[in-house]
C-alpha cells in the first residue's frame, strides 16, 4: 500500500508540473523591463490589450514574435515620454488600425464584427428549428405501402396468426 501511495503522489506531482507548462509565461525579456514598477505595470497592462499582428490570437505580452517585441518596446518608450495609457493606445491604433486592439471599439464600422456571433447563433438556431420541424412533419406522414409490401405484410400476419393458434 505504501508503494502505491508514493507512486500515486509522484504521478499527481508530474501532472501538476505538466499543467504548469501550459500556462502562458509571458514573453517579456529582462532587458525590456522598466526600472519604475508603476510604469512597468502600466506597460504590462497595455501589452495585454494589444494584439500581436503576427500571432493574431495572442497579446504582445504573450508573444515571442519580433514585431510583438518591437511593439512592447514602443509602448515602454511612449510611457517613458510621459504619455497616458489612452495616448499610447491612440498612437499605436493610428499606426496599425483597430485590428491591433484585442477588444476593438464598438462603433458603426465594427458593428458587424460585434454582431456576427449573435447573428450566426440566431441563423444556426433557425436552421436547426426548421430541420427538426421538417423531420417531424415527414415522420407524421407515412408513405402508403406498395402492393408488394401489402402482400408481404398480409403473409406475415397470416403466418403469425397461424403460429399463435397452434
Amino acid at each position: 500500500m505504501r508503494g502505491l501511495f508514493n507512486k500515486s503522489a509522484a504521478l499527481c506531482l508530474c501532472a501538476v508540473l505538466w499543467m504548469g507548462l501550459a500556462l502562458p509565461a509571458g514573453a517579456i525579456e529582462p532587458g525590456e523591463k522598466l526600472d519604475d514598477p508603476k510604469l512597468e505595470e502600466r506597460a504590462r497592462e497595455l501589452s495585454r490589450e494589444l494584439r500581436c499582428l503576427v500571432c493574431q490570437n495572442q497579446s504582445i505580452d504573450d508573444s515571442d514574435a519580433p514585431l510583438a517585441r518591437d511593439l512592447r518596446l514602443l509602448v515602454r518608450d511612449r510611457l517613458k515620454e510621459g504619455d497616458s495609457n489612452e495616448e499610447v493606445l491612440d498612437y499605436i491604433v493610428a499606426r496599425y488600425g483597430d485590428f491591433v486592439l484585442l477588444r476593438p471599439p464598438v462603433r458603426p464600422e465594427t458593428w458587424a464584427l460585434w454582431a456576427a456571433p449573435f447573428v450566426a447563433l440566431l441563423v444556426g438556431g433557425i436552421v436547426v428549428f426548421v430541420l427538426f420541424r421538417r423531420k417531424r412533419e415527414e415522420g407524421a406522414e407515412a408513405a402508403p405501402l406498395s402492393p408488394e409490401e401489402a402482400a408481404q405484410l398480409d403473409a406475415l400476419l397470416e403466418e403469425s396468426d397461424a403460429k399463435t393458434r397452434e
